[in-house]
């Protein structure tokens, strides 16, 4: 029981980890050098957003993972192109 509670649980974590990344992506420039892939993780983290509003924690996890992958992809091209 426990482990079930551990896995379905609110993604506080995730969600700050995506959070953080699209916002450093920002900071690196990422809405001229890399718009699309920014506005993807912003989606992304919207859809996350909503999906724990809704209690839905695994997809909001899984979105949240997602986005700060997508805003990682937009950083590195922002700093790197």
């Amino acid at each position: 029981m426990l482990l079930m509670t551990a896995c379905t649980g609110m993604p506080v974590q995730e969600m700050s980890n995506a959070r953080q990344a699209v916002e450093a992506a920002r900071k690196a420039g990422a809405d001229t050098r890399a718009a699309k892939d920014l506005e993807s993780a912003e989606g992304l983290l919207k859809d996350a957003e909503k999906a724990l509003e809704d209690g839905d924690y695994s997809l909001a996890k899984d979105n949240a993972r997602a986005a700060r992958d997508k805003a990682v992809m937009a950083q590195d091209k922002a700093l790197n192109e």
